[in-house]
């Protein structure tokens, strides 16, 4: 990968803040062109160091009042990529790692109420074949959310 200067460190903390900045703003803060901006915001995407864009729409507006974190056990860490398959058919599930610790996944989850989280946690995901065990963490309330820190 193509290092990152001092510039581009820069580019990334202002847009990280607020993705939908004019780059002849971000170009005003830091003293270049906007054509000099949007070259760099390119080659940043196609690194990889800027993976998405986009709005973050609040769960809970669309009816989705419980936000669940889950731990899944499989039966061998080696049936992960076909599990992530069968979790990737589960709309509902909006995030998943293969982890070290107690559990070989941790997913999360977006439900309805308690109702609809059951029937996603017994009818969908106990159902995905080499899943042997879950526990279930409900979260009561999301205190801290922000994006990764851009190191000087």
């Amino acid at each position: 990968m193509d290092k990152i200067d001092k510039l581009d460190k820069q580019i990334l903390q202002i847009i990280s803040q607020n993705a939908r900045i004019p780059f002849k703003d971000v170009a005003a803060e830091c003293g270049v062109s906007r054509a000099a901006i949007h070259q760099r915001v390119q080659r940043l995407i196609d690194m990889g160091v800027i993976t998405g864009s986009g709005y973050h729409v609040n769960p809970k507006s669309l009816g989705y009042n419980t936000c669940t974190y889950v731990g899944v056990t499989l039966e061998r860490g080696s049936m992960y990529k076909a599990t992530v398959a069968e979790l990737q058919k589960i709309p509902e599930v909006v995030e998943c790692h293969f982890t070290t610790g107690p559990y070989t996944m941790l997913i999360k989850l977006y439900s309805v109420d308690n109702e609809h989280l059951k029937e996603l946690l017994n009818s969908r995901i106990q159902e995905i074949p080499g899943v042997i065990s879950t526990e279930t963490l409900i979260s009561l309330e999301e205190s801290i959310k922000k994006v990764t820190p851009i190191r000087k």
